[in-house]
């Protein structure tokens, strides 16, 4: 298997003969031997310079001659602007084939491959990136160097068939047989496409790595035996090009030109949706709009911000576009421009603005009406309930006239809880419209709430009492004290002040009296009140204590009663009646009436006297002898 040397050697040999038989030159055999002399050398630069290098040894004998041949070439070289390096007459005179290589090497990339450009790329990249457009259609070609990429010789079948269909079948190939495909893309370049053969079909497809020198250097004869079909594939690109330029540049504006007659005709719509907008009094129909107020700010507003800063980002890009490649600039018309939506979007802000205090001052003018309105119909509530005080408090005349009066107060006041479910109505909307204070009145629904109950307990009360002065005028047997206190005890217990006992009320009411029943007892009582009287009314229950009092004033009964105060006892303390609950009139009058058993001398036993925490004796009462001298003898 040939070295890498050997391969370039052979490579480089073919392709400078190939210039040297186009110019009617003999063909060389060896590098190493044919440019020692340098002959043909300056040969070779002449045909690739296109130029005359003056008068050199044409048959040199001694060394001095040949190496004046070889300076004369290399200046040349060095004179087109090609650097050697590391290489001298005597690398060439002496035959070493690695500088030698070097430098023919050297001259294929100056006078071959140097010219080949490609989108902005030269040389060894350029010639690579026009491989891989060529080959790009062809799914089995990925051209990635100048050595694995055309093992199988498949790219260079491409790179004909992509310019001369005519002359390769690509699809009728055997993807698998390298060195045939190789064998048939040497053989028509060379016969159809004037491309000389200067490799093996054994360089590329029998060697682990083809040698990237000698496939550059044939590949860029397919360059350059393609660029005039190239060139006019370049015309064809460029009006494609510009084609797809002017068509971005048409898309662009048309898109510009619908979003921007939409978003303008979205503005005028809300626009002329706020200036026509009306409201219907309600706080909240007011709320309303100004939760659709705040969620166009958040959504629809948004999106317009957004939608305008794209359509001036994509108009200066239009233009943009246009002015890189020297083209007239966009001229939209004027109802379309930037400036037409700058001059809109103006108007939005400003119609949004009024929008905006509208709508606040609707909420401000719905919550001072609200609290107006409530103010009113306190103000008018409370003025008559002012009235039916004063009413309730100027009725006079007999129990009879007294009653029937304060009977049609109480029917006239019945309209006014009606009334006050109005002002709760009204409450309630400045609730619902976040009205805290009310600077229009001074009085809340809870104000007129308690007075309305005022005024119905003051009626009742005052109702009640005169059934009471009735019922007690009739009680001929009851002293004025008495009827009093009956009176104020049946009011206490009458919790729900409905003018009737139930019969726990009744069985306390009784027991604060003095008057002790068992539960049995109660519940006859109870039941025989209401079989007489329905209920046990005031009526009914002062007829039973008339009962009960008669029964209870005998002397006996008396005395029993005061036998029971002072535990069994022949006399009663302060504090014994004190433990009764007596009144303090009741206790102070019968202290200084009844008879003091302390003013003897001291008793012995229950008649001694019980000394107090000053050491006082403390006073006994002897109630008998009282009750003795109060009634006559049976």
């Amino acid at each position: 298997m040939a070295t890498p040397d050997e391969i370039q050697e052979k490579t480089f040999c073919k392709w400078l003969n190939a210039k040297l038989e186009a110019n009617g030159l003999p063909p060389m055999n060896s590098l190493v031997t044919d440019l020692s002399d340098g002959v043909r050398l300056i040969q070779l630069m002449e045909i690739m310079g296109d130029t005359s290098l003056g008068r050199y040894n044409r048959v040199p004998r001694m060394r001095v001659q040949k190496a004046e041949n070889v300076n004369k070439a290399l200046e040349f070289i060095t004179s087109r602007g090609v650097k050697l390096t590391n290489i001298g007459p005597e690398d060439i005179i002496d035959g070493n084939l690695k500088l030698i290589l070097g430098m023919i090497w050297t001259l294929v990339l100056r006078f071959t491959i140097a010219d080949i450009t490609e989108e902005g790329l030269s040389a060894k990249e350029g010639l690579l990136l026009w491989c891989q457009r060529k080959t790009a259609p062809y799914k089995e070609v990925d051209v990635q160097d100048f050595s694995y990429s055309w093992k199988d010789g498949l790219a260079l079948c491409a790179l004909i068939h992509r310019h001369r269909p005519d002359l390769i079948d690509y699809d009728s190939l055997d993807k698998g047989d390298a060195f045939g495909n190789t064998r048939l893309a040497f053989e028509v370049a060379d016969r159809h496409l004037g491309i000389p053969q200067i490799l093996e079909v054994e360089d590329l497809c029998a060697v682990d790595k083809p040698d990237e020198r000698s496939v550059m250097t044939y590949i860029a004869s397919y360059f350059h035996a393609f660029s005039s079909m190239d060139q006019a594939e370049t015309v064809s690109r460029r009006v494609e090009k510009f084609a797809d330029l002017m068509q971005s540049v048409w898309i662009s504006r048309n898109d510009y030109e619908k979003r921007v007659k939409a978003l303008l005709e979205a503005m005028r719509t809300q626009i002329v949706t706020w200036s026509s907008a009306t409201f219907d009094g309600t706080y909240h129909y007011a709320k309303t709009q100004s939760a659709l107020f705040n969620d166009y700010k958040l959504s629809t507003k948004r999106t317009w911000v957004t939608e305008r800063q794209d359509l001036v980002s994509l108009f200066v890009n239009i233009q943009t576009k246009l002015r890189t490649y020297g083209l007239k600039p966009y001229a939209p018309l004027p109802e379309h421009s930037p400036q037409a939506l700058e001059s809109q979007w103006e108007a939005l802000v400003a119609a949004e603005a009024k929008r905006s205090r509208q709508i606040n001052a609707e909420i401000r003018s719905i919550k001072d009406r609200l609290q107006k309105r409530f103010a009113e119909l306190a103000d008018e509530f409370e003025s008559q309930i002012r009235e039916f005080s004063s009413d309730l408090a100027a009725i006079e005349g007999t129990l009879e006239t007294q009653q029937a009066a304060v009977q049609a107060l109480a029917e006239d006041l019945k309209p006014m809880s009606t009334r006050l479910e109005a002002i709760m109505a009204a409450e309630q909307e400045c609730i619902d419209a976040n009205v805290e204070e009310n600077d229009y009145t001074i009085f809340s629904r809870q104000d007129l709430e308690f007075e309305l109950e005022l005024v119905q307990q003051a009626i009742a009360k005052r109702l009640l009492f005169i059934d009471n002065q009735i019922v007690s005028r009739n009680m001929t047997n009851l002293t004025p004290a008495q009827l009093e206190q009956f009176e104020s005890t049946f009011r206490y217990f009458d919790k729900d002040e409905t003018n009737t006992l139930s019969v726990s009320e009744l069985a306390a009411a009784l027991a604060s009296l003095g008057i002790v029943y068992s539960e049995e007892d109660i519940d006859v009582i109870s039941q025989q009140l209401e079989q007489e009287y329905g209920a046990t009314t005031f009526e009914a229950f002062i007829n039973l204590l008339v009962e009960i009092t008669e029964d209870q004033t005998s002397a006996e009964q008396l005395r029993e009663a005061f036998r029971g105060i002072a535990q069994e006892k022949h006399f009663v303390t302060e504090m014994d009646l004190q433990l009764a609950q007596l009144s303090d009139g009741t206790i102070a009058f019968l202290t200084q009436t009844m008879p003091s058993l302390n003013e003897g001398a001291y008793v012995d036993g229950d008649g001694g006297g019980r000394g107090t925490e000053n050491g006082a004796i403390e006073p006994k009462f002897d109630y008998e002898r009282w009750l003795d001298e109060a009634f006559q003898p049976s």
